[in-house]
């Protein structure tokens, strides 16, 4: 699977989160990754509903061509 851009958000993130000993930060990067796990799972939840959707296949390759799913 392709990386997207959230999953390399959250690997910089947890690249970060490692390398940080002050517990407040350590605190506020454990959230923001929390809060891309949202996005990520909002953003499969959302390609789901399109393919249940949209039946036309030309128009779901044409989506994905660009970038949208």
């Amino acid at each position: 699977m392709p990386e997207t851009t959230l999953s390399r958000i959250d690997e910089l993130l947890e690249g970060a989160q490692a390398d940080v000993d002050d517990p407040d930060t350590i605190y506020k990067i454990r959230n923001a990754r929390q809060l891309v796990g949202v996005l990520e799972q909002r953003h499969a939840d959302l390609d789901d509903a399109l393919d249940e959707t949209i039946t036309d296949e030309q128009v779901l390759n044409n989506l994905r061509d660009l970038g949208y799913l």
